[in-house]
């Protein structure tokens, strides 16, 4: 069903994101912390993927990160009603694997949600798995 078509566009995100990770520069992969990290995400691999830098990114510096896109290239093309903003979740599962996968080529475990408020703005929430 939805549940699972949404985990599979989740997978390929993923896989593309560790694909995209492992053609980085070597320094970038000696990328040891979670900042950084999150950093290059936001000005990175954001600009290779849509052609933009994140719009921001917060964190509580206990592993949870917050990264802001006031613009998603992959939410533009919807209309900005409110009955949109259930729908446009699904717009972002396959970005969400992404950041995972890139994060997880980077030596980070990940768990990566995305959320909607005001199309076509949207939030990913990074919480650093701690081993």
């Amino acid at each position: 069903g939805k549940k699972k078509s949404l985990s599979v566009l989740e997978g390929l995100g993923f896989r593309v994101g560790q694909a995209l990770g492992e053609r980085l520069p070597r320094e970038t992969l000696a990328v040891r912390e979670e900042l950084d990290a999150l950093k290059f995400l936001c000005k990175d691999l954001w600009a290779a993927t849509f052609q933009k830098h994140m719009d921001g990114l917060r964190t509580n510096h206990q592993g949870t990160y917050v990264l802001q896109d006031n613009n998603f290239p992959l939410l533009i093309t919807m209309g900005s009603g409110s009955q949109y903003l259930e729908e446009a979740p699904k717009f972002l599962a396959f970005t969400c694997g992404l950041l995972c996968g890139a994060l997880h080529t980077l030596g980070f475990q990940s768990l990566v949600t995305a959320s909607v408020t005001s199309l076509p703005a949207c939030k990913f929430q990074v919480v650093i798995q701690k081993s």
